[in-house]
């Protein structure tokens, strides 16, 4: 059952959905599509056992006819699952009123609740990853074109908010491209490799179909198209817990994204705007970083949820009382998280204006200043490294307390060992940003290089 067009378009218009979700990944995490998780379990099932001679295959046909074409409603069910504390429950119940007792007997055979739930978990969240996998592209292939573009635009380097040396904004945003490769690579490895099949029965050793038993988990992840786990996994949550803290990785390399993009975005600094920036209610003038603050609003929400599905890692024996329950809500909404940050970000890097001029200009604020490294290294081969740092120190601070520049403090100082041309060279920043250029060559040429699925 694919969830209908008007639970998508439902979350689209609702009063947060179009500020915090991508309608994409919304589609795979909305009640509907958990409901749709857990009849395709059932479903596979009973067509995994009907293979394995287990269930007749008229007693499979007609579970999967009941399954196919019957219309089951999310806000019954729920209301069906207060008495036992799932939904899979009435669920089930709600199948079998479809079928004959033949058909009944071919239903949910060997499987308790959690199965059905461990594995529309996994299910859902596979789903919902294939469009936020998609967007994690997108945003990475717009940090490689800003990379590539402004390969040697100059910025200045901020360290605990102050300039520091200068460097490039390709390298900047190189930086954001390699953080998001290894996001996408964690979440990659998180879907191909740990959302697993769930099915163990009442307490995980398949006692009610012993035989064939465990090979039916082999059988049940092919048809679902899910990892197969070596064993059941009910207190085992360590497949959850990796999803969460791969979203939670995810979350914060697009946090870091916005949280730059609104500290250059700040009047003083300007060097970057979103071109379609919001106005204020109050202050027409503004032109707020609207898609950067709305990336970092789903950013600082994500960590708790991770902690969420952290501790409910603690369970009981073979069947937790509460741990996992805990899990259901909040996956789906890490998932609608990273999915509405994920677009947001893409959204914000593929309209966002850079002032290279400005970059250029705030470069020389502090007067030359944060050039005095450049300069210390060119002493150093006159006087010695401490001498140098000593003496460059003591120039900056002059600079600083008569309100002139580095280089005119420079002049003035008759200690200070060279020409005229040698201190405008050490004085410009085009000349000392290392090897930034060679760093987004490697980091372009390993983006380029990945495979992609």
């Amino acid at each position: 059952m694919k969830p209908s067009s008007s639970t998508s378009e439902h979350s689209a218009r609702s009063l947060w959905g179009p500020l915090f979700t991508d309608p994409d990944v919304e589609a795979e995490i909305c009640d509907r599509a958990w409901l749709r998780a857990m009849l395709d379990f059932e479903r596979a099932l009973t067509i995994v056992q009907a293979r394995a001679g287990l269930v007749s295959e008229e007693a499979a046909r007609m579970v999967v006819t009941a399954i196919d074409v019957g219309h089951y409603d999310p806000v019954a069910v729920g209301e069906g699952a207060l008495t036992s504390g799932t939904p899979v429950v009435p669920l089930v119940r709600a199948i079998a009123a479809r079928v004959t007792q033949e058909g009944r007997a071919a239903l949910h055979n060997g499987a308790t609740s959690q199965d059905v739930l461990d594995t529309a978990l996994s299910l859902v969240a596979h789903r919902a990853l294939g469009p936020i996998l998609a967007g994690l592209r997108g945003v990475g292939a717009e940090c490689e074109r800003l990379a590539e573009r402004h390969r040697d635009t100059l910025i200045s380097g901020r360290t605990l908010g102050q300039h520091a040396l200068p460097t490039t904004f390709g390298l900047k945003c190189a930086g954001w491209m390699v953080a998001v490769d290894e996001a996408e690579g964690a979440l990659l490895r998180v879907r191909a490799h740990r959302l697993a099949v769930q099915f163990g029965g009442a307490a995980g050793t398949l006692a009610a179909v012993a035989d064939p038993g465990a090979r039916l988990t082999d059988d049940l992840a092919a048809e679902l198209g899910l990892a197969a786990p070596l064993l059941p996994w009910h207190t085992n949550r360590t497949r959850v817990a990796e999803l969460a803290g791969a979203l939670g990785e995810a979350a914060g390399v697009l946090g870091k994204i916005a949280q730059d993009v609104v500290l250059l975005a700040q009047t003083e600094v300007a060097e970057v705007a979103e071109a379609d920036g919001g106005t204020s209610s109050a202050m027409p003038h503004k032109h707020n970083p609207v898609r950067a603050v709305l990336v970092t609003a789903c950013a600082r929400r994500v960590p708790g949820l991770v902690s969420t599905v952290l501790s409910a890692m603690v369970q009981e024996h073979e069947r937790a009382a509460g741990a996992w329950h805990g899990e259901w809500q909040t996956v789906t909404e890490l998932l609608r998280l990273v999915g509405g940050a994920v677009r947001g970000t893409r959204e914000l890097l593929s309209k966002l204006r850079v002032d290279t001029a400005r970059m250029r200009r705030n470069l020389e604020l502090t007067g030359g200043l944060l050039m005095a490294e450049n300069v210390a290294v060119r002493l150093t081969a006159l006087v010695g490294r401490a001498e140098a740092q000593d003496l460059v120190a003591e120039v900056c601070r002059t600079a600083v307390n008569s309100g002139c520049t580095l280089r005119e403090a420079l002049l003035a100082d008759l200690r200070i060992g060279l020409t005229e041309k040698e201190i405008d060279d050490a004085l410009d920043p085009a000349g000392y940003v290392g090897s930034a250029g060679e760093f987004v060559d490697r980091a372009l040429a390993a983006h380029r290089g990945r495979g992609r699925p």
